[in-house]
């Protein structure tokens, strides 16, 4: 097993990632309403909770082990983020699917 692919020393549960993740979402939507952004403008351009939890997971992965970030690992990262967490399939197949609609999207690695 290679490092990147290697579980987490430390686990937390799903609930408390996603309860991390709603606290996270909720500031950036006070902190562009304080802007005066336009809700129907900005919120289907942030991502779901369990979405974002996913991004986190990876960003930690990231971290921890040190390596670039290529589309190959972006893949294998995120497999191995559904494996160890399956209540967040369906955000890491839609975070590796083909439709690139929000802008942070276009931040993710291609997976060729």
């Amino acid at each position: 097993m290679t490092r990147e692919n290697s579980a987490p020393t430390r686990r937390a549960s799903v609930e408390l990632l996603r309860a991390e993740a709603a606290d996270e979402l909720s500031v950036l939507v006070e902190e562009r309403l304080r802007a005066g952004e336009d809700p129907w403008e900005f919120m289907d351009d942030l991502p779901t909770v369990d979405e974002l939890v996913v991004l986190m997971l990876r960003a930690e992965n990231i971290l921890t082990t040190g390596l670039p970030s290529t589309g190959i690992r972006h893949y294998r990262v995120l497999r191995q983020i559904a494996l160890d967490y399956p209540p967040l399939t369906r955000a890491v197949w839609r975070l590796l699917g083909s439709a690139r609609h929000r802008t942070w999207d276009s931040l993710l690695p291609d997976v060729p």
